[in-house]
């Protein structure tokens, strides 16, 4: 199967809101789809009706080669969706967590204790398997919620923003587990507002803005939108800025002068003019465009 997830012309609305006014997306199997967009722009609506929690008003959504509206029972036995906020019983230790998903799941005892072993290993939690997930840390709950979605071992994955509050350590632990799980086949569909993250994780992505499509592609197509190489000045001394940005012919933000460059050869002669100037700069980069640049472009977002 080609395409794990697929949906055309998905509406929903609320009230006089649009949440979603006809987007389509394809998720290929076993790859990272990336949702980005502004908050309110209809990214969780979209997992919420792609995961059968709420029916769209209006187009078609296919999900592991099963419609959402007509087989939801089928998608259901497929998927699993970890939200923005861990989900675990507190009170339970890790172990029970994992445990009771697998008896509510139909597994024996055994079956259920073996998985959530199995579970806890693979997440790094074996020490803390015994203590009550109200004493884990961010990081720690996080990873067991991850854990506890996979208990059924789904073929396809929702993550709702699964790295809110998380510090980087925390997150590229889950970003290691998730690489693991599409390297085994498993379709993950990602919204995020860590647009580093969805650079360096996602195999696509589609940018939804006021429940439309805003763009959709790679990262590196997406990155074409918003024009080619740039250059990075910013002088060591701040009596220098205006005088660095009148030999560049751009204006300053916060500091820092950015201009685009359309040929490779330029920026080394542009240095040179600045040192020959007397300006001693405290940094210089030639970089391409950043998902920041990509989403500010297409959605006017002021990240």
């Amino acid at each position: 199967m080609k395409y794990a997830i697929e949906a055309e012309g998905l509406a929903k609305r609320y009230g006089d809101k649009a949440a979603l006014d006809g987007i389509d997306l394809n998720a290929r199997t076993g790859t990272v789809l990336g949702v980005l967009g502004p908050n309110g722009a209809g990214k969780t609506t979209a997992v919420r009706i792609l995961a059968t929690l709420i029916a769209a008003d209006a187009g078609r959504a296919l999900v592991g080669g099963h419609d959402v509206t007509r087989e939801p029972g089928k998608v259901r036995e497929l998927i699993s969706l970890t939200g923005q906020y861990a989900s675990v019983d507190e009170k339970l230790t890790g172990t029970q967590n994992l445990v009771l998903i697998g008896r509510l799941l139909g597994l024996s005892r055994a079956a259920a204790r073996a998985r959530a072993a199995e579970l806890l290993a693979r997440f790094g939690l074996e020490e803390a398997a015994g203590r009550s997930a109200g004493g884990y840390s961010g990081g720690m709950r996080r990873r067991l919620d991850l854990a506890v979605s996979l208990v059924a071992r789904p073929r396809i994955l929702f993550l709702d923003e699964p790295t809110t509050g998380l510090d980087p350590r925390a997150r590229g632990d889950l970003w290691n587990t998730v690489r693991g799980l599409t390297a085994d086949g498993v379709t993950v569909l990602l919204t995020t507002q860590y647009l580093e993250e969805a650079d360096q994780f996602a195999d696509d992505l589609l940018v939804i803005d006021r429940g439309r499509v805003a763009a959709s592609g790679t990262p590196a197509e997406l990155k074409a939108l918003a024009g080619g190489h740039r250059l990075d000045v910013r002088p060591l001394h701040a009596e220098d800025l205006e005088k660095a940005g009148s030999i560049l012919g751009v204006r300053a933000a916060d500091g820092l002068l950015t201009l685009p460059v359309h040929d490779l050869a330029a920026p080394p002669a542009l240095l040179r003019k600045l040192d020959d100037a007397g300006i001693v700069l405290a940094e210089h980069a030639l970089r391409l465009p950043s998902l920041d640049d990509v989403f500010r472009t297409l959605t006017g977002e002021n990240r």
